[in-house]
């Protein structure tokens, strides 16, 4: 397993150096000029050309992409091109809402998505199974950004149960949760969904086998069937599922802190890109592609566990 999860992780540095680059070059061709939207529409060239100087934007492309490797190799993601503060300190208030309305979401899915999946698919063709079918489908076809208003205008407007914008306290637990109970309702449907339609499908399928016949003919209980049998065959596909739309939830986290208004990394990255402030929104997105690699790593670590044949692979 130590040399399985060693070369998953050397597998791993490539790809967040593909992405830093890809990133570095995207934010760099991108339409608009910092030094204009920090001074203005009307200032003069040489303020600007001043301005680009201090920023380092008058270097050659290649120099400004090293001394950028160079900065995150020591943990340093740069200063903002707009006010002059270090992006890690802004990263530092930001991450803890993005990184628990995430775990959030996918804790929810998990633990709701796999059950009810599993009883549709037992109850295949049943009212039981229509009725988790449909609502499944419904969440899935809801945007994130549409879900979160509706249950803001539910539960915030016209059922004032919980406040409509803003992250709470994030060192305060009760009103830390308080603040996340509908943004992470709002992931964990959406979740849910994706969750219970993959469980239902691979519990189908895995039903078909012959091990599951034979369990059975052998007059082992249900309850053994599908403990040992049926769901521990399933994990695999569910798993590599689970990782799948736990990348998606990162997307959508963006949009939901966004309708909610929490001060998370999505809002700093919008607001990055309204300002054309390259080194922000730079920043923003390798934190992402780290959590996306890291999901990934987390996801093949888990085959490695629940299948030991993947290991040698």
């Amino acid at each position: 397993m130590i040399a399985y999860t060693i070369r998953r992780v050397l597998i791993a540095v490539p790809t967040l150096i593909i992405v830093l680059t890809i990133t570095f070059v995207l934010v760099r061709i991108a339409p608009g000029d910092p030094a204009e939207v920090r001074l203005g529409d009307y200032a003069s060239k040489e303020s600007v050309e001043t301005l680009r100087k201090e920023m380092g934007l008058d270097k050659s492309m290649w120099a400004q992409y090293l001394e950028t490797l160079k900065g995150l190799l020591q943990g340093d993601f740069g200063r903002s091109m707009v006010n002059g503060r270090p992006i890690s300190e802004e990263i530092k208030r930001s991450l803890p809402y993005t990184l628990e309305l995430t775990l959030v979401g996918i804790i929810f899915g998990v633990v709701f998505g796999i059950p009810t999946g599993v009883y549709t698919a037992l109850k295949r063709n049943t009212l039981s199974d229509y009725i988790g079918r449909i609502l499944s489908l419904g969440g899935l076809s809801f945007p994130t950004f549409f879900l979160g208003i509706l249950l803001m205008l539910a539960f915030s407007i016209k059922i004032p149960l919980f406040p409509v914008v803003g992250g709470g306290d994030i060192h305060n637990l009760a009103d830390n949760l308080y603040h996340l109970a509908l943004p992470g309702l709002t992931l964990g449907l959406i979740m849910t969904a994706y969750v219970t339609r993959m469980a239902r499908s691979s519990v189908l399928n895995t039903l078909n086998e012959d091990y599951v016949r034979t369990a059975r003919a052998k007059g082992l209980t249900e309850r053994k069937v599908i403990y040992k049998h049926l769901l521990r065959n399933s994990l695999l596909a569910i798993t590599a599922l689970i990782g799948v739309y736990a990348i998606v939830l990162i997307g959508g986290s963006v949009m939901v802190e966004i309708v909610f208004s929490r001060p998370g990394l999505g809002k700093m990255m919008i607001g990055a890109l309204k300002q054309r402030d390259y080194t922000s929104l730079q920043a923003v997105m390798i934190i992402f592609a780290s959590l996306v690699v890291l999901i990934n790593l987390i996801t093949d670590l888990t085959y490695g566990l629940i299948d030991p044949r993947v290991r040698y692979k």
